[in-house]
């Protein structure tokens, strides 16, 4: 692991600050480091307002969307709210056809199938609106690239709102709007909302209309933090404040579908990393293993024991989906493994008969072993399909750009990404992706890093810090929980590996001639037990964390990394 220490900030700002707000220079520096810098802004940030969200009309054609929306709904015409199968796609089909639907009945909703239709509008959603008399379907996470297909609707008499947050290409498709902050003449001032984000926005400005405000729209934030959660965007600006009430509604007053798959696990408090890891792969799971359909029916049921029904049936689509992804990662390591393949610069890997719903989960997996730019191929229809996953820094989008050449069809973001090619150019594909990760890929990136915030010394971590710590939450990319590095470290001679294979580390751990003892736990760092052996001095990466043992909290260090001194 490579440890990269943030720079050092500015002393006047962050001494200036620290005084203002009573902290340490330690969270000052945290601040700082997030780009806040006065008292005015660190109030915003540790105290997020609802009424600090933009006005939805900032954003381009959101005037056109609105009016073409409420013609629709006085005109009596059916309106179809279509979206993607992931979480940010079946939580935005949820959002915007539950909001439609308390005051108009002519909604339906359409999730593509991911096996037979792919990704994004399809050609039989089309069809689908045409054979049901459908004159406007709203699409969701999805369409930016879609000009083929909202010129076919046009011709079927369908007209589209578009409403996505991918970035775009040359040209916009024809549709009656188009919402996207990420179009370049869009001057929106946030630009990193994920596609439920922009629903919500799109639901802000026709509640505006309605007569309501930000606070009738609070009961759908489950919705969207689950999206903002699933789908790792940015928790800055706008993101931080839906988050942060969407967490409130999971943890108080979810909606039945969310509340029924809570009931499975079991869990007191939800954190965005709980949702990220508990919540989002059980809506995941229905389109993965089975089809959207089922996890729209679940975060819109009213019914509780209806909705119990559909989460223990997603509950097994989990479970299957678990299976497979373990299956298909052994098979994916052997290919690599008997094809010399793990000195190369990028992981590539195909098998026909690999499960369409779980190779973005393989790509990720294969990550953690060679960590490297991935790509998981598999037979679909008569073309293969992928999932692109990158390493921190790598953007994975523009390198496909790159081999547009041998491509059919592709999208998506910095870090992941999907596309279709003909079998026939697979190899050609493999060796040009190949060539330009060799080319591109810094040799810095090709080991993961560590960033972290700050030097500390052990004694700074106290209850009053650890408590003004929680609140920048809720954490996620831009906004990552703090890391730590301290030195002259010690184990007290307890430590020792523990877990059923002994993977992990159990350290009592001292500072200097500070001869207090702080727990430490290292997830997967049995191996270092060398490093702390004997009673030698080494170094410590760490994010602070709660231990509830016997009914009793206490702070302990959650290592990342250990080296010797």
């Amino acid at each position: 692991m490579r440890w990269k220490l943030k720079p050092e900030t500015n002393p006047q700002i962050t001494i200036k600050l620290a005084k203002e707000l009573g902290v340490e220079n330690t969270i000052a520096k945290l601040l700082v480091h997030r780009g806040i810098e006065t008292y005015e802004q660190a109030k915003a940030f540790f105290r997020p307002n609802l009424t600090d969200l933009h006005n939805p009309y900032l954003m381009k054609d959101m005037d056109k969307a609105v009016e073409r929306i409420e013609k629709g709904i006085s005109e009596g015409e059916k309106i179809l709210v279509y979206g993607d199968y992931d979480v940010d796609g079946t939580t935005s089909v949820s959002l915007l056809s539950s909001y439609l639907k308390t005051f108009y009945p002519n909604i339906a909703t359409y999730i593509p199938d991911r096996y037979s239709e792919g990704y994004g509008i399809s050609f039989q959603g089309i069809d689908f609106a045409e054979d049901n008399e459908i004159t406007l379907i709203i699409a969701l996470d999805c369409g930016i690239k879609a000009i083929d297909k909202v010129a076919y609707a046009k011709e079927k008499g369908i007209d589209f709102i578009i409403c996505d947050h991918h970035r775009p290409s040359d040209t916009i498709p024809n549709a009656v709007a188009v919402l996207d902050p990420k179009r370049s003449d869009c001057e929106y001032p946030y630009k990193e909302l994920c596609g439920c984000g922009v629903g919500f926005k799109l639901v802000q400005a026709l509640a505006s209309n309605q007569e309501q405000t930000i606070d009738d729209l609070v009961p759908y934030l489950d919705l969207v933090a689950t999206a903002i959660a699933a789908d790792i965007v940015p928790i800055t600006g706008e993101n931080r404040i839906l988050a942060y009430f969407g967490l409130q509604v999971i943890n108080q007053n979810p909606r039945t579908g969310i509340k029924a798959m809570i009931e499975q696990v079991k869990r007191d408090k939800f954190t965005i990393t709980d949702v990220v890891f508990i919540i989002a792969p059980r809506i995941n799971a229905a389109g993965r293993i089975k089809h959207g359909n089922y996890a729209v029916e679940l975060l819109t049921e009213m019914d509780f024991d209806t909705a119990v029904k559909f989460a223990l049936e997603i509950e097994q689509n989990n479970i299957d989906r678990k299976t497979l992804d373990k299956t298909i990662t052994n098979e994916a390591l052997q290919q690599i493994i008997e094809n010399n393949e793990e000195q190369t610069f990028s992981t590539v890997v195909y098998a026909e008969n690999w499960h369409k719903g779980v190779i973005g989960i393989v790509a990720s997996r294969l990550i953690e072993t060679y960590y490297k730019p991935t790509l998981v191929f598999t037979k679909s229809g008569d073309k293969l399909a992928a999932s692109a996953r990158s390493v921190k820094g790598f953007d994975v989008y523009n390198a496909l750009e790159q081999c547009s050449e041998f491509i059919e069809q592709f999208g998506g973001h910095k870090y992941a990404a999907g596309l279709t090619l003909k079998e026939e150019n697979y190899q050609n594909f493999k060796l040009k992706f190949e060539e330009v990760v060799r080319n591109t890929l810094p040799e810095e990136l090709r080991t993961p890093e560590i960033s972290v915030d700050a030097e500390i010394n052990l004694e700074e971590v106290t209850p009053k810090f650890y408590r003004i710590l929680k609140q920048l939450e809720p954490f996620g990319p831009q906004n990552m929980k703090p890391v730590f590095v301290a030195s002259a470290l010690r184990d007290n001679g307890y430590g020792k590996k523990v877990g059923a294979d002994e993977s992990h580390l159990k350290l009592n751990i001292f500072q200097g001639t500070d001869q207090k003892t702080y727990n430490a736990i290292g997830f997967g760092l049995g191996a270092k037990e060398e490093v702390v052996k004997k009673g030698n001095l080494f170094k410590a990466t760490f994010c602070l964390d709660e231990n509830h043992w016997n009914g009793n909290t206490s702070i302990q260090l959650l290592l990342k990394d250990i080296q010797e001194e």
